[in-house]
C-alpha cells in the first residue's frame, strides 16, 4: 500500500520550506510513525555524499537524520548545481550527467548549442525518474515529505516543474503553504499564491502554515479568519519566531558578504582568548556548512569576509570549498586577498583551505573541465599540482590526524598530486597552512579540538577548547526544536490526516486561475 504524503511548497524561496519540512519529519518519527524527506529536484551549492556515493542536497541529509534515516540518492533524484549565472551541473540519482543552461533544463524556444536544443527541456523528460523514486520511497515508509522549491505560482516554469505541483498532481499529494511572515505581506502572498494555480492544482492545495511569527498570535488571529472566508483553506498552524534554525541552507549564493556571520550563541570561552575565524566568501561559494562545527564551538566567531583588512585580526582563515575554482583564484586576486594569503602564510598565520580552497592553495591547475582555461597558477603556497579530472571522486572516507579519528566526505573533480609536506588527511600541511579535500571533518569532535589547540598555539590566543562539545548532539536538539516548534505550535491532528488522506474534497476555486 502507498505510504502517507504531504508537498511543503512556499510562497518564496526561503519561506522556511527546509526547516519546516525537517520539523514535521522529526515531529513525525517521535510519534514512531516511519517517514522519509523527498526532494524531487533541488538548486544547491551544498551537497553531501551518501553511504553509497551518491552526491545530494544538505538539506535532504538533514531531513534524513530528522527521520533518523540513513539519506538515500531516492531522496533528492536531480540537483543542480550552479556554476554561474546561466549554467549548472545537472545531479541525477547521486551522479553528475552533464551541464546545462538554464533554458536548456527548463526548455524554451531553441538552445544556444546543438547539445542545448537536443536535450531542451531536460527537467521535464525527468519527471518519469523523480515520480519512480518517490513511489519506491512511499512504498517503503509510512510518509513522505516533500518540499517544493521557490513558490508553486512560478507561472513561466509550471509546464515543465516536476518540484511542485507537478509532483502534486502526478503523485496526488496534498500541499501545504509555507509563508515567512516576517518579510510582510504574507495575506496577499497565500492568496495571491493560490489564484494564481489552475483548478485542478488549486484542488490539492489544502491549506497555509505561517513561519517566522513575532508578537501575540491573537492580533494575527481576525486575518487567519478572513483568509479562510476567502480561499475556504485551513491555516494549519502559526510558528514563532526563532533564532538558529537556519541549519544547512541551500544555496550558498544568497549569502551576505557584508554583515552575515554563522556565530555561535552558545557558553562563553573556557580560556581568556575567543578564538577569531574568517572565511574567505569566494565566489560559487560550496559547503560552506563546514564552518558550523567551528562556529558551535564555546569562543569561536566565525564571520564570512570579503576584504584583505578583514584578514588581519583572524586567528584563521579559511578557504571553503567552491564551484569555480578557477574563479575563486581571479576573485582573491581582484579583491587583493590572494596577497594578503599569502603574507599569513609567510608570517607562520594558520590557513586552512578546504577542497576548492585546497586547490587554489596549490602551485597550478589544469582545468580542461570546470572552467576550461587549462593552465592556471595557483597561490603556490603548497607543494600541490592539482588536474581536473572528468570523473568526480564522491566518497565518504575515515582515517586520523592530529591523534584523533575522522570522517568526512569528498565532492571534486580536482585531484591532487601532492609531492611535499606533512600528509594531512587527503592532502597536505606545511608550516600552519593545510589542505584537504574533505569536507565535514571539522564535525568530528576530537579532531576539531586538537586542530583548535594547534590554531590557538601558533595564533597566541589563550583559547582552550571545550572538552564536552558534541557537534552530533547539538545537531540532534536543533531537528529537536523544529519537532517542538510543529508540535507545539501546529494543528497536528489536522496535519496528520492531510498526510493520511490528502486534500479535502471541494475546496473552492479562487480565481482568475494560472494564465491559459
Amino acid at each position: 500500500m502507498t505510504g502517507g504524503g504531504l508537498l511543503v511548497a512556499g510562497t518564496t524561496s526561503d519561506a522556511g520550506k527546509s526547516v519546516v519540512t525537517a520539523g514535521i519529519c522529526r515531529w513525525l518519527v517521535r510519534q514512531g510513525v516511519k517517514v522519509a524527506p523527498f526532494k524531487a529536484q533541488n538548486m544547491s551549492l551544498n551537497s553531501f555524499v551518501t553511504r553509497e556515493g551518491a552526491e545530494i542536497g544538505r538539506a535532504q541529509a538533514m531531513q534524513a537524520q530528522a527521520c533518523r534515516v540513513e539519506p538515500t540518492a531516492l531522496m533528492n533524484p536531480v540537483l543542480l548545481k550552479p556554476g554561474g549565472e546561466q549554467s549548472s551541473q545537472v545531479v541525477l540519482l547521486g551522479k553528475p550527467v552533464g551541464e546545462l543552461s538554464a533554458r536548456g533544463f527548463f526548455g524554451g524556444s531553441g538552445g544556444s548549442s546543438p547539445g542545448e536544443r537536443l536535450h531542451g527541456g531536460r527537467q521535464q523528460q525527468l519527471l518519469g525518474t523523480v515520480l519512480d523514486c518517490l513511489a519506491e520511497l512511499r512504498g517503503t515508509y509510512d510518509a513522505v515529505i516533500c518540499e517544493g522549491a521557490g513558490s508553486p505560482a512560478e507561472i513561466n516554469l509550471r509546464r515543465t516543474d516536476i518540484v511542485n505541483m507537478g509532483i502534486a498532481r502526478n503523485a496526488g499529494l496534498p500541499v501545504l503553504v509555507v509563508g515567512d511572515i516576517d518579510r510582510g505581506g504574507v495575506f496577499a502572498s497565500f492568496f495571491g499564491t493560490v489564484a494564481l494555480l489552475s483548478p485542478e492544482d488549486q484542488a490539492l492545495v489544502a491549506g497555509f502554515l505561517v513561519n517566522k511569527f513575532r508578537g501575540d498570535v491573537s492580533l494575527l488571529e481576525p486575518g487567519i479568519d478572513m483568509l479562510h472566508g476567502l480561499t475556504g483553506r485551513h491555516t494549519y498552524g502559526i510558528l514563532p519566531f526563532q533564532h538558529g534554525l537556519g541549519i544547512d541552507e541551500e544555496d550558498g549564493l544568497r549569502v551576505s558578504l557584508r554583515g552575515t556571520v554563522r556565530e555561535s550563541n552558545v557558553a562563553p570561552p573556557l580560556g581568556e582568548d575567543v578564538l577569531r575565524v574568517a572565511v574567505c566568501a569566494i565566489p560559487l561559494m560550496s559547503n560552506f556548512t563546514d564552518v558550523d562545527a567551528l562556529a558551535a564551538e564555546p569562543g569561536v566567531v566565525v564571520r564570512f569576509v570579503d576584504r584583505p583588512e578583514e584578514l588581519a585580526d583572524a586567528d584563521l582563515v579559511v578557504i571553503p570549498g567552491t564551484r569555480g575554482t578557477v574563479r575563486a583564484l581571479e576573485w582573491l586576486r581582484e579583491r587583493g586577498l590572494a596577497q594578503a594569503l599569502k603574507r599569513r602564510v609567510a608570517e607562520g598565520r594558520p590557513v586552512l583551505g578546504i577542497c576548492g580552497g585546497f586547490q587554489v592553495l596549490g602551485e597550478h591547475i589544469e582545468d580542461e573541465v570546470e572552467s576550461r582555461q587549462g593552465h592556471v597558477e595557483g597561490l603556490g603556497v603548497l607543494p600541490v599540482r592539482v588536474r581536473f579530472a572528468r570523473e568526480k571522486t564522491l566518497t565518504r572516507p575515515v582515517g586520523e590526524a592530529l591523534g584523533a579519528h575522522v570522517a568526512g566526505y569528498e565532492i571534486h573533480h580536482g585531484v591532487a598530486e601532492i609531492h611535499g609536506g606533512e600528509a594531512f588527511l587527503d592532502g597536505c600541511r606545511v608550516g600552519q597552512t593545510w589542505g584537504t579535500h574533505w569536507h565535514g571533518s571539522l564535525e568530528s569532535d576530537g579532531f576539531r579540538r586538537a586542530f583548535l589547540r594547534e590554531v590557538a598555539a601558533a595564533a597566541g590566543r589563550r583559547f582552550v577548547p571545550a572538552p564536552d562539545t558534541s557537534f552530533a548532539a547539538l545537531r540532534e536538539e536543533q531537528l529537536d526544536r523544529l519537532g517542538d516548534l510543529i508540535e507545539q505550535h501546529a494543528d497536528t491532528d489536522a496535519l496528520w490526516r492531510l498526510i493520511e488522506s490528502g486534500a479535502p474534497q471541494g475546496l473552492p476555486f479562487i480565481p482568475p486561475g494560472a494564465p491559459a
